[in-house]
């Protein structure tokens, strides 16, 4: 069985098929799509989405990670000081440039994939991290 796409890599079609697990695992649990891959020169989003009613509603930065096969780190527990600072300084770009979410509240959650294609197991953190005061 090929890739959807020869020209990439099966772990570029591996990212995109747990994004797609993702967003719909997200919007199950009631959160709403703002942006996917939401790119600047400080990185990327893999998606950002809204959660809470409608007067008070929270920015959800969701990055998403995903590991085939066997690891003895979860995918969910990959993200490191340096991707966190990344992500923010993304989150930063991604608000200057979207006015209406630049005064809501934020919250960094990751969604971890770990398993193989197709019978992987998600674990979300929710609030996973917080920019440093």
């Amino acid at each position: 069985m090929g890739s959807r796409h020869p020209s990439r890599p099966r772990t570029l079609d591996a990212g995109a098929d747990a994004e797609d697990r993702a967003l719909a695992w997200l919007e199950q649990h009631n959160l709403e799509l703002v942006a996917r891959n939401y790119r600047s020169r400080f990185g990327e989003l893999d998606l950002v989405m809204l959660t809470g009613n409608r007067r008070a509603p929270t920015l959800v930065v969701v990055e998403v990670r995903c590991r085939l096969g066997r690891s003895l780190t979860p995918a969910a527990f990959t993200v490191d000081a340096r991707k966190q600072r990344r992500l923010m300084r993304a989150t930063l770009s991604f608000m200057a440039s979207h006015a209406r979410y630049a005064n809501l509240p934020i919250r960094f959650d990751v969604i971890g994939m770990d398993g193989t294609a197709g019978q992987s197991s998600i674990t979300w953190i929710q609030d996973a991290f917080r920019p440093e005061s």
